[in-house]
């Protein structure tokens, strides 16, 4: 049995939560969030019973705690790009994610403004290093970093996981390349992420160290960029905060480090299997960006769009009384944003589970939207088409060595992945 409770007195489409066709009458056994799903390229059947039925809901959090679910496309587009709201890491209300805590709910986070003027200049100062310029510089480097790796990967021989050979190497390179780290530090950096990204596998006391072992490293490595400033942001991010009236302190920094980390690497070298996976789950998807490689772009965006193992979603906390969905959302609530549910929203997007290698225009939300949306998300388009081109060039014959059915999720992690992409070619 499903069990979920819509938002105030009645649902969004005026039925009577104690009459809920979905057996929302029990309001303690709230549905679970993120839903259950076992299969790693399909949705949870929940999302379109709640885009339908109850688009404004109750779930409840690992951590216990409870939080409003959002579903439906214009809703999650409504209160991402709401200017009003961020994430509200420092409310003492506000819906904690984890028990372990993690990179949402950690001191770090909270450095990072998050609404209002100081927000506004952090995003500017660090959009200076994501421009078109700076990403198309980028793209050779990009490339002969993947070239390499998938030789590499020929080269240790078929059956491979191309996940651990190209998925995770390659944007750890990226990310340790554009704040100056040492290649010998890819590991620990990896390491960082995935400890402070999952919401179950670790304790309270193993984030806790791993957030300290983060705190001491980027606090030497900014001190060195201080007096030795190179060609990476935190140089540049230095630079021009002591340009200005207020110079980032340190702890802004290393915050910013954080992440940098985390969006520049976890999501990234998740998303890499997560898309060569759809795309080989029908082989024909593939056969057609052999024939037309100029659909690479397009084949980009639309994985990004169908994504169903897109992980928590975006957290917003509302501070004030809100609608939504003809819903009012009381001040205090912890809202989540399904952009991955909402991104196969038929009121959107026609023919919306299907993967269309022609869908154009694309307006997605998978990098969200309004003054929240993904800072590194050039950075992340520019990975992604980077390493379907070298793929496409180097490993035509490239194909999955499992069935799409026996592909595993990874469990627990705010960002969703696989565990392996078994390939061969």
């Amino acid at each position: 049995m499903t069990y979920y409770s819509p938002v105030g007195s009645l649902g969004a489409d005026g039925a009577d939560p104690e009459e809920d066709p979905m057996g929302a009458s029990n309001a303690e056994e709230l549905l679970p969030y993120p839903i259950p799903n076992d299969a790693a390229l399909s949705p949870p059947a929940e999302w379109e019973e709640l885009r339908d039925r109850c688009p404004v809901a109750h779930v409840r959090f690992p951590s216990g705690d409870e939080a409003t679910l959002l579903t439906r496309y214009d809703d999650v587009r409504q209160v991402l790009s709401d200017p009003r709201f961020g994430r509200g890491t420092e409310a003492e209300d506000a819906a904690q994610m984890s028990d372990s805590g993690g990179v949402f709910n950690s001191m770090l986070a909270m450095a990072l403004p998050q609404t209002g003027e100081a927000h506004r200049r952090w995003r500017r100062l660090l959009n200076r290093w994501f421009t078109a310029r700076r990403m198309a510089a980028l793209r050779p480097r990009i490339a002969e970093m993947a070239e390499r790796l998938v030789d590499e990967m020929v080269e240790q021989g078929r059956p491979a996981d191309l996940k651990a050979a190209l998925g995770f190497p390659l944007p750890v390179w990226v990310i340790c390349d554009m704040l100056g780290v040492p290649d010998a530090d890819r590991d620990r950096f990896a390491h960082w992420s995935n400890l402070l990204l999952n919401l179950t596998r670790y304790t309270r006391e193993e984030v806790a160290a791993g957030e300290a072992e983060f705190f001491a490293y980027m606090g030497g490595h900014i001190a060195a960029k201080r007096a030795h400033p190179g060609d990476d942001v935190l140089s540049e991010l230095i630079a021009a905060g002591e340009a200005e009236a207020e110079p980032w302190s340190d702890t802004t920094l290393i915050a910013t480090g954080l992440g940098l980390l985390i969006a520049g690497h976890e999501t990234t070298a998740n998303m890499i299997g997560k898309m060569i996976a759809m795309l080989l789950s029908d082989r024909r998807r593939w056969e057609q960006l052999l024939t037309d490689p100029s659909r690479v772009r397009v084949a980009v965006e639309e994985t990004l769009r169908l994504d169903t193992n897109a992980g928590f979603g975006m957290v917003r906390y509302v501070d004030e009384d809100t609608d939504v969905a003809g819903t009012r959302i009381a001040k205090g609530t912890t809202v989540v944003c399904s952009m991955a549910a909402a991104n196969r929203d038929e009121r959107a997007f026609e023919h919306a589970d299907e993967l269309d290698l022609t869908r154009s225009p694309n307006p997605h939300l998978a990098f969200g939207a309004g003054p929240h949306s993904c800072l590194g998300q050039a950075l992340a388009r520019t990975e992604l088409q980077v390493t379907l081109e070298v793929l496409l060039r180097k490993l035509p014959t490239l194909e999955l060595a499992v069935p799409p059915e026996e592909l595993q999720r990874v469990e627990g992690l705010a960002v969703g992945g696989l565990r392996e992409v078994p390939v061969r070619w």
